[in-house]
């Protein structure tokens, strides 16, 4: 900056002067100032509208590898918040800087949108998911899904002649092609959960993995994928036509056989009459039913937690139906 020999950006050597002689503050303040000047020196841009990933190159001298996109992000977040000192206020908008956060957060969103899925292969991010930075983008993706499905809704419903319908809450068309240029199966019509457990099962058999089976066989991105396949051959009756071709044609999935399915679970009534038979049985044999909180009576071999029932039942007598409390009556119960 002091070999005068060569040509200088007035604004740049006006920044430098007002950073380093006149107004001195902390370095890292100083190096977001520089850091700014010079993104609009070598882009040529008019206003300070920095991608949320941006990460100044190391050839960029003493301000290379400065995360800019953040520190403009945290500046608006301060601003809106009040805590930004005026001086500084002063000073970012003589660079132009754009306080609005509404098109800043959908471009920093959609950069880190980005990110998100060079690195997973996919953007079907779980709602917890964060970036490392501290980008809920889990939370920012279903945002835009919710907006995406509404748009779709509206746009249907006037294509049926309804009119007045508000635009409100929708996303515009040029923000869904964006997100589907980063993964056309962004928003899916299948559920979020189902769509990224499939597209993980794919990808593993594709990079050479064989078809988990079991629970806890393949575990991917927090995802069991055993778990999942064995949840969908036997839900298989549960599924839309569109998900049984997308498991049969691709994954190479069958509907699971009678001998895989999990036994029927019982019903509140199964669960009465099974009790119901374990006092009638105590009291056959000890002609009382004062039974001991932690008694297990044996039934044709299947231990059923007598004392328990009966405890729990009369806890909550006022809520049992009359026929069932004369059955326990008849056995001399004592509420």
């Amino acid at each position: 900056m002091l070999r005068f020999s060569e040509e200088r950006d007035p604004f740049a050597l006006t920044q430098f002067v007002r950073l380093r002689i006149i107004g001195p503050e902390g370095a890292y303040w100083r190096r977001g100032i520089e850091a700014a000047t010079r993104w609009l020196r070598e882009t040529g841009a008019a206003e300070l509208r920095v991608p949320y990933t941006y990460v100044v190159p190391d050839e960029w001298g003493a301000v290379g590898g400065y995360p800019l996109g953040r520190w403009i992000a945290d500046l608006r977040r301060y601003y809106a918040a009040g805590t930004l000192q005026a001086g500084r206020v002063t000073e970012l908008e003589a660079l132009g800087m754009v306080w609005s956060a509404w098109e800043p957060a959908w471009a920093e969103g959609l950069a880190v949108a980005q990110e998100w899925a060079k690195v997973h292969g996919h953007f079907l991010p779980p709602t917890t998911a964060v970036w490392d930075d501290g980008m809920t983008i889990g939370v920012w993706a279903k945002n835009q899904r919710a907006a995406a499905r509404k748009a779709r809704e509206n746009a249907e419903r006037r294509a049926a002649g309804e009119s007045g319908v508000s635009a409100a809450g929708e996303l515009s068309e040029s923000r869904m092609e964006a997100l589907d240029a980063i993964d056309p199966a962004w928003c899916p019509a299948l559920g979020i959960d189902w769509q990224r457990c499939f597209h993980l099962t794919l990808a593993h058999q594709r990079s050479g993995g064989a078809l988990p089976v079991r629970a806890g066989e393949v575990i991917v991105q927090g995802e069991d994928l055993g778990a999942w396949t064995v949840a969908q051959r036997v839900g298989w009756d549960r599924l839309t036509p569109a998900q049984q071709w997308m498991l049969e044609s691709v994954l190479g999935l069958e509907p699971a056989g009678e001998a895989e399915q999990p036994p029927a679970r019982r019903t509140q009534a199964d669960r009465w009459a099974g009790h119901l038979a374990a006092a009638r049985q105590f009291h056959t044999r000890e002609g009382h039913l004062n039974v001991p909180r932690k008694h297990v009576e044996d039934v044709g071999g299947a231990p059923v937690k007598l004392g328990a029932f009966l405890d729990n039942t009369r806890r909550r007598a006022s809520k049992l139906t009359p026929e069932r409390r004369a059955e326990l009556d008849g056995l001399g119960m004592r509420w």
